[in-house]
């Protein structure tokens, strides 16, 4: 056999990845929530490395629900092209392909709701939404309800970004929840891709450590009142920081704790 390249213990990765993703199974998952029991919750993310993120956090917000994932990893890349050609982003091929993911989700499985997890897809909301009106599907968009209480916070946002595809959509969607709203608001934004690349090394204490410093220097040269983290990946944030109130003295806001929680909510409604 040949010698192991990534420095890990593979009895250890494959043992966890599986304790969090499972199996497929026609099995009802446990559920004391009767709301949520039975109810399927299908997840479009913007890569196939993120159904990690997917499947952790929504267990964890979720207990009880099927989470179904779908993911490409060439929708990342496309739009990453785009984004650095300076062209539309995110393409309409990659807007085109999240309709056809949810219709997909509905027709193998009848998914109750779909969930948009990648937040520099977010574009791709309203046409997939009209997308899934036939067949009565709601879908949500993972950084709805986070964007929904950085408004309602009424202060200064602060919006943090690692990946730079993501700042548009991100600040984009603030914006229009704001005017949704009927609000104003203040926000400054800071792309740190340093903090990515440390999340591809596998670094998650570094990823965080670097977040929490670029909260700190922001809190120093003006008053924040409340973070936004622009990315379901970031969500790992709380793993070193699990109440942002007590580190920071403001709210933290992730779309991997607030949009899960959302997609509870449209279930229990069904």
């Amino acid at each position: 056999m040949t010698s192991n390249p990534f420095a890990v213990d593979p009895f250890r990765l494959f043992g966890d990845y599986m304790k969090v993703t499972g199996i497929p199974s026609l099995k009802e998952e446990s559920c004391e929530d009767m709301k949520l029991h039975g109810k399927k919750l299908g997840v479009i993310n913007g890569s196939t490395w993120t159904t990690l993120w997917s499947s952790y956090f929504g267990k964890l917000y979720l207990p009880g629900v099927k989470i179904i994932n779908v993911g490409n990893e060439g929708v990342q890349l496309n739009f990453m092209r785009a984004h650095d050609l300076g062209e539309p982003c995110p393409p309409q091929i990659n807007i085109d392909l999240f309709c056809q993911y949810a219709k997909d989700l509905y027709d193998l499985v009848r998914v109750d709701a779909v969930l948009i997890s990648c937040s520099t897809m977010n574009r791709a909301f309203s046409q997939v939404s009209e997308f899934m009106k036939p067949v009565g599907v709601p879908v949500i968009q993972i950084d709805e309800a986070m964007m929904e209480q950085a408004v309602n916070a009424n202060g200064k946002i602060l919006i943090v970004a690692t990946h730079g595809p993501t700042v548009k959509s991100t600040q984009n969607l603030l914006k229009e929840t704001a005017e949704r709203k009927g609000k104003k608001i203040r926000f400054v934004g800071s792309t740190i891709e340093e903090a990515f690349e440390c999340l591809g090394k596998g670094e998650i204490a570094t990823h965080n450590e670097i977040l929490a410093n670029a909260i700190r220097q922001a809190q120093k040269k003006e008053d924040i009142d409340v973070v936004v983290l622009a990315q379901l990946s970031m969500t790992v944030f709380l793993f070193s920081f699990p109440d942002p109130v007590a580190e920071f003295g403001i709210p933290v806001l992730t779309s991997g704790e607030t949009g899960f929680k959302k997609a509870g909510e449209v279930l229990r409604s069904l």
